[in-house]
């Protein structure tokens, strides 16, 4: 069963590209929220995590600050 995983990044920030390339690499659908160019997810993301840094990926429910590869995969089940 498709997890609903949302990726709070920017366009410029690496270690989102390298979570959304990883994703993508799993072929696990997820929804990019740019959060550099909506202060609305961006407020919506720091409610969530509690930090201004990204990436924070939401995995059903389960969030994840930055890039943890670990945390990633357990929260797939991959």
């Amino acid at each position: 069963m498709a997890k609903n995983v949302k990726v709070y990044s920017t366009a410029t920030c690496p270690y989102c590209i390298k979570a959304k390339q990883f994703l993508k690499d799993n072929n696990i659908e997820f929804e990019n929220i740019d959060v550099g160019a909506n202060p609305d997810k961006a407020q919506e993301m720091v409610d969530k995590s509690g930090q201004m840094g990204v990436p924070v990926l939401d995995i059903d429910g389960k969030i994840i600050t930055g890039f943890d590869k670990d945390a990633i995969k357990e929260s797939l089940g991959i």
